[in-house]
């Protein structure tokens, strides 16, 4: 399976955010979506997810040697600031999410084998959400994601506001999640993106670019990636604060 982005455009305005972007991202992979403030990494996300519409430029699914349109069904998006209802505890939202998307589950999963692989105690499981720590709040979010299995998964620097053992315990899911799904990740830490990334992708100037395989792990790793993006001044083509 692959996602296929071709000639990707989005402005606001006078900003040219995406200029012709284009790349193939493959199943099995981790990507790390690399950029400045402001290079257009949300604003790519959001627009493949629906949120935001293109002025131009497709997206599709290949599967099989079949080729199809990007859907938002197609799409799991961990947000950087989790949307999620307040009022209702983490057991109720879940289940209610199941109950939804029924079709979609394998009969033999049950609620509370969800939240065991996410490593959520029973308390926190029928604590109220408006409660939960940001880290807690982005465990909901990916848990969702475990249940519908979409094809793609965007994860926007969802691991900044975990502690160290819930970030390794999310490495090590993500890992395991990627044999069934394509993941782009999020994140401006280049540490993190070599450490559980399998290919980094540049965001800059509006388009996508792959970072040499050789170059990961190298002690020119840094260096290359800071030279691939330094010419581009820090939140060029950003609409506002919220375009990242």
């Amino acid at each position: 399976m692959e996602l296929i982005l071709e000639n990707i455009v989005k402005n606001y305005g006078d900003k040219k955010v995406l200029q012709n972007a284009g790349f193939t991202f493959e199943k099995g992979k981790i990507y790390g979506l690399l950029g400045r403030n402001g290079a257009g990494k949300t604003t790519l996300f959001n627009s493949l997810s629906g949120e935001t519409k293109l002025d131009g430029g497709k997206a599709y699914i290949k599967e099989h040697d079949t080729l199809r349109e990007l859907q938002e069904d197609d799409i799991g998006y961990v947000y950087s600031l989790p949307i999620l209802p307040e009022f209702l505890t983490g057991y109720e939202f879940v289940k209610f999410f199941m109950d939804i998307n029924r079709s979609k589950i394998q009969p033999d999963q049950q609620i509370d084998d969800y939240f065991e692989i996410m490593k959520i105690t029973t308390e926190d499981r029928h604590r109220l959400i408006k409660n939960y720590s940001h880290g807690m709040k982005n465990k909901i979010q990916m848990l969702l994601f475990l249940i519908t299995k979409p094809p793609v998964i965007l994860l926007d620097e969802p691991l900044t506001s975990f502690d160290v053992i819930v970030a390794l315990e999310m490495k090590i899911l993500l890992r395991t999640m990627k044999k069934d799904h394509i993941l782009i990740f999020s994140t401006h830490i280049l540490q993190l993106a070599s450490d559980l990334c399998d290919e980094l992708v540049i965001l800059n100037k509006g388009q996508l670019s792959s970072v040499p395989r050789e170059l990961l792990g190298s002690p020119e790793f840094e260096q290359s990636v800071i030279d691939l993006l330094k010419d581009e001044p820090e939140g060029e083509g950003r609409a506002d604060a919220s375009n990242a």
